[in-house]
């Protein structure tokens, strides 16, 4: 009778070890599918985003000192000649132009102002899981999951091709759900979802 309390009493605990070391996933973490997204990103069609690292190209017409070529600093700001710090991260370019235009009314009479995005910086985005190549990946801006896994070297032989996630913070914290053959027989949105700085993408 001792030994077959003993032999239950393990298995119990056997069990209840393996739930605990269930990654969070599998123990139902809340998620959502990419075609329940509203908000997907930008396609190549729409205006471009001006990020950290950015260079610029700024023009002042007829106003050549007031012309520069500026990096976007860590920080999301530029510097632009006989202004105060403007930021920059976050806008269109034209945008931009129509807010150092603001800015120079005081200086001079009816600036015109041209924003070009010379050279964009890559996205870094995080590869996590069952990939053949983990870790921080350089993906063009606007591009997908796809781009990302592809980056990594693609899936590893173990990868569930149904459980695929990009961890999103901003603007609430999201886990957005994708299958591999959405992305790469173009089903659904999942092709159309695009990436964003400090996006982890997850393969279980």
């Amino acid at each position: 009778m001792k030994r077959q309390n003993t032999g239950r009493v393990c298995a119990l605990a056997l069990l209840a070890c393996f739930v605990v070391c269930l990654p969070a996933s599998a123990q139902s973490a809340p998620f959502i599918w990419v075609d329940k997204v509203e908000d997907l990103g930008p396609s190549s069609g729409e205006q471009y985003t001006i990020g950290i690292g950015d260079l610029l190209i700024i023009q002042v017409w007829e106003q050549e000192k007031m012309s520069a070529r500026i990096r976007v600093r860590s920080d999301g700001r530029i510097s632009v000649p006989f202004l105060n710090d403007i930021v920059a991260s976050g806008k269109a370019p034209v945008k931009l132009a129509s807010d150092i235009e603001i800015g120079l009314k005081s200086v001079i009479l009816e600036p015109r102002v041209t924003v070009v995005v010379e050279e964009s910086k890559p996205l870094s985005i995080s590869v996590l899981g069952e990939v053949l190549k983990q870790g921080t990946q350089n993906v063009e801006v606007g591009a997908g999951v796809a781009q990302a896994l592809a980056a990594a070297g693609g899936l590893s032989q173990f990868a569930h091709k149904d459980r695929i996630f990009v961890l999103r913070s901003a603007p609430k914290s999201t886990r957005i759900r994708f299958t591999y053959e959405a992305l790469t027989r173009s089903v659904g949105r999942a092709p159309l979802f695009r990436l964003r700085s400090g996006d982890v993408v997850v393969v279980e």
